[in-house]
């Protein structure tokens, strides 16, 4: 079963989508972008016109369930960073505090040394916003649908 729908807020969206922003150009990247472990892209950055997002984010967080199936099997609670390398592409998977998968595609104008380095951080940056997510839809009373009623919702049908 997945994971329950994140709730965003503007401030922290902003904070993501400037990391992911400084990650492109700090690792050469090609594109980065965020997904959460249900699929859904977060945010994106880069050359992404000639890339189908949605595509790649419900595969990549498909790639994380299966290989979180091979961590149980031998034990591992789960393998957060994984590599792919192909003949024009590779891409650097992360997962960021067991909740959300950065993704970087890059091609031979960057390495995978200076991509783990530049991913290490950004991994800590991330990982410090989502904690603050997290504690924010935790907060009693600052639900976006704390101030909806059953009402309202009956009368949206009955009309």
């Amino acid at each position: 079963m997945g994971d329950p729908q994140m709730v965003m807020y503007e401030e922290e969206f902003h904070q993501i989508q400037a990391i992911v922003d400084k990650l492109v150009k700090e690792a050469n990247a090609s594109v980065v972008f965020i997904v959460d472990k249900n699929g859904q892209l977060i945010s994106a950055s880069g050359d992404v016109e000639n890339i189908d997002t949605t595509s790649l984010a419900s595969l990549t967080a498909g790639n994380i369930a299966a290989t979180g199936g091979i961590a149980k099997l031998l034990r591992e609670n789960e393998f957060a960073t994984q590599f792919h390398e192909g003949e024009n592409a590779n891409i650097h998977i992360q997962l960021v505090g067991n909740r959300v998968i950065l993704v970087v595609i890059f091609d031979s104008k960057s390495s995978l040394g200076l991509v783990r380095l530049r991913v290490r951080k950004a991994t800590d940056n991330l990982a410090r916003v989502f904690e603050v997510l997290q504690e924010k839809a935790a907060e009693p009373g600052d639900s976006p649908f704390g101030e909806i009623t059953d009402d309202d919702i009956d009368s949206l049908f009955n009309d």
